[in-house]
């Protein structure tokens, strides 16, 4: 019994910090290329090496951060060949999961999308306390609003592929932050989605969908960020 307490609490330690740096990198505050020193982690976060390896490691089975021998763990590097990859990937299995929400979709999911959008529309994109740095609290319900599209997908599969996708693609985004409020009707994009997804038009909300993703993937390769 108190070896299986024991590996639960190592468990449960490493998911915190798996969830910790995955959040710092998902809005900005850790960059692009950037290193993970696992000491100033241990520090920040009072847990064990072991617990920092384990994490780094799973966001490297993400995707998220790169091992490079000898010189430890950094955050991954971002390109325009992996955006425009990403960008066409994602929106196929995202269409994907639509399709199956949209067939299975009950009152409920309806009300889910609806609460979501609403939320979202409540947020400023932008973090206030910080230039061009995406608000967290926006990416936290933005990230909501998505998955309650989806949510009624019906399989697991696609919806973990889903979700890795749509991290990867938020590494992104954060570069189109600045561009954003100036260029785009952000709000009203996630209203016609929510529109679209409960009046069960399959047709419209895979074309609001595509155009939503590669308008930011657009945005970005205009902007010549790489």
């Amino acid at each position: 019994m108190l070896v299986e307490q024991t590996a639960a609490k190592t468990e449960n330690r490493t998911v915190s910090v798996y969830k910790q740096i995955k959040s710092n990198i998902l809005v900005g505050k850790l960059i692009p290329g950037e290193r993970v020193l696992i000491s100033k982690v241990c520090d920040e976060l009072g847990v064990s090496l072991g617990a920092v390896r384990e994490a780094l490691s799973r966001l490297v089975s993400d995707g998220l951060v790169v091992s490079i021998p000898q010189k430890g763990f950094q955050v991954a590097p971002l390109s325009r060949q992996d955006l425009e990859d990403i960008t066409i990937v994602r929106i196929d299995v995202e269409c994907l999961c639509l399709e199956r929400a949209l067939e299975h979709g009950n009152l409920k999911w309806e009300s889910g999308i609806l609460s979501a959008e609403h939320e979202l529309s409540r947020y400023a994109i932008e973090d206030s306390e910080s230039f061009g740095r995406i608000n967290p609290q926006w990416a936290e319900a933005h990230e909501r609003f998505h998955f309650s599209l989806v949510s009624q997908c019906g399989s697991p599969w696609l919806l973990n592929l889903r979700a890795n996708l749509y991290a990867q693609s938020e590494r992104y985004r954060l570069l189109s932050v600045p561009l954003e409020h100036k260029r785009r009707a952000v709000v009203k994009e996630h209203r016609d989605l929510a529109a679209a997804a409960i009046n069960r038009d399959q047709s419209r909300v895979k074309a609001l969908i595509s155009e939503h993703f590669q308008r930011t993937t657009q945005l970005l390769l205009d902007a010549d960020f790489f």
